[in-house]
């Protein structure tokens, strides 16, 4: 990986723990969330009027991705309701990717070798440290299991959209008509769920989530950028490292409890990820 790549993918992590920290710092997470993703939506609208929409093969992996984004969204704002940034986006982003291996172990034959099951069992240690960090068990535990379903539909939008791309035309056909689509069922139906706070409430309840989803969509497609000119892998591993960056976050410049624990703990998540993509 040249060094302007590796500057790229990281800039990437940085954007993506950035809007996540803007989502948890203040407000409604749940209208913060919506806004962010419609706001990608937005930005799709243009790519996607001009590309064609994905072929009919793609469709069933389109709205299977959907649904997962939809599941997604929701269990995130619920985990950054009641959690800390610190703690639910390490557990949500690090199980993805043990349970995508699983899943192509499972679906593909892509069975792990022993770096693969070393990997998967640090990026466990981890996310169970993250989990009883403290003596908040009780306190967290609506967080930790919203971040753990956050987790599994990453995981499972992934693997949709690593199929619903192999069968379109182009991977940038699936990826404008999914970022146009994705944000629909959640966001519309939180605008209007939560349409007091967005007509009467203040602007920086949801302004800065405008902010976020610009941040959100510009790391994708940085991201899609680096994959298109360096191994997935060597991508992959180095963005990981926004769980890390998010943890930081959350302990600096939020202010949450169990810094060092945490850090370590999210430290040890990414150490497992990077693992698990090198050994592929």
């Amino acid at each position: 990986m040249s060094p302007f790549v590796f500057a790229v993918v990281l800039a990437a992590a940085f954007l993506h723990a950035g809007w996540n920290a803007l989502v948890k710092q203040g407000g409604d997470p749940w209208l913060r969330v919506a806004v962010v993703m419609l706001t990608g939506s937005a930005l799709a609208l243009g790519p996607a009027l001009v590309l064609a929409p994905p072929p009919a093969a793609a469709w069933p992996w389109l709205v299977s991705s959907i649904l997962a984004h939809t599941v997604y969204y929701a269990t995130l704002a619920r985990g950054y309701e009641t959690g800390d940034l610190s703690q639910v986006y390490p557990i949500a982003r690090g199980l993805a990717p043990p349970l995508v291996a699983v899943g192509g172990a499972a679906l593909a034959g892509e069975l792990l070798g022993p770096g693969g099951v070393l990997a998967i069992a640090l990026v466990a240690a981890g996310i169970v440290s993250l989990a009883f960090a403290g003596s908040r068990w009780r306190r967290d535990r609506r967080a930790v299991t919203s971040a753990l379903l956050a987790g599994s539909a990453i995981a499972v939008y992934t693997l949709s959209d690593g199929l619903g791309a192999r069968a379109s035309q182009t991977a940038w056909h699936y990826i404008a008509w999914l970022f146009l689509l994705e944000a629909l069922p959640f966001g519309l139906f939180v605008l209007w769920w939560r349409r007091e706070l967005l007509l009467f409430g203040s602007g920086r309840s949801w302004l800065p989530a405008v902010g976020g989803g610009v941040m959100s969509t510009l790391a994708y497609a940085l991201v899609i950028w680096a994959m298109s000119v360096t191994p997935m892998a060597y991508v992959s591993a180095v963005r990981e490292t926004s769980v890390v960056i998010a943890a930081w976050l959350g302990v600096r410049l939020l202010g949450e409890p169990f810094g060092r624990v945490r850090l370590l703990s999210a430290g040890v998540v990414t150490l497992g990820v990077i693992l698990l993509h090198l050994a592929r």
